[in-house]
């Protein structure tokens, strides 16, 4: 009971003092790959105001050690379609996450945002995560650099989470993220196994450090994994 005490608070912390990709519902990255051999499906629903989007990112790991994604999202505002997003992106691990370990990987990608067309953005980050307590608290540490098409400039990125597992199958989530200009985000949220290992529902809450009330969203998810396939 203590230890889920302490727990708990530390997640609370990472919400309250202060918005890179992971499974869902987390923006924060972790260092962990789609299992070896098998393919997933992350899709959800990302409401904002006026502004509906609908995302499914699926990504397979054929080789045990290189994560492909490939996706991206539909969006609507006030029932007015508008530019998708696309993203593609490849991970590996330096240092696969053990129990009570840490581990260490590299992404790179190239995203596009919802309504601004598809200038895109190339993008790379180092996630790493540390495992407490057997797994049931695990911390996750994002930084990298996002370079704007548009605007010619770089962006550093930073994000970090934690996730708490409360029974075998629920966990609670709390993260904050964002770049080195420009208020942090943070969201909070659920993640349920419906089939562990394979089928996995969550629901986010989240906003802008500064401006809750004018970027307020919520969003519910589902995750699919298949069994090995390669």
């Amino acid at each position: 009971m203590q230890f889920h005490h302490r727990a708990l608070l530390f997640a609370l912390s990472i919400l309250l003092t202060s918005p890179v990709h992971a499974a869902r519902p987390m923006t924060t990255d972790d260092a962990r790959l789609t299992d070896a051999g098998a393919c997933q499906v992350e899709s959800w629903g990302h409401l904002h105001g006026e502004q509906r989007e609908y995302w499914a990112l699926p990504a397979c790991n054929p080789g045990g050690n290189f994560e492909l994604t490939l996706g991206g999202a539909l969006a609507f505002n006030s029932g007015i379609q508008e530019s998708g997003a696309l993203v593609v992106q490849a991970k590996t691990l330096f240092k696969p996450l053990e129990t009570n370990g840490y581990g260490i990987g590299l992404a790179a990608g190239y995203a596009t945002q919802p309504g601004k067309g598809q200038s895109g953005s190339p993008y790379l980050y180092i996630p790493v995560s540390f495992s407490l307590a057997d797994d049931r608290l695990v911390i996750h540490t994002n930084f990298g650099n996002l370079h704007e098409r548009d605007t010619r400039k770089d962006r550093l990125t930073w994000g970090v989470g934690g996730e708490l597992q409360t029974t075998s199958r629920l966990y609670v989530i709390a993260e904050s993220y964002g770049q080195n200009k420009g208020s942090a985000y943070f969201q909070t949220g659920l993640r349920y196994w419906i089939l562990p290992n394979h089928v996995q529902i969550d629901t986010t809450y989240g906003s802008q450090i500064g401006h809750i009330a004018d970027q307020r969203w919520f969003s519910i998810g589902l995750r699919l994994i298949s069994a090995r396939l390669f």
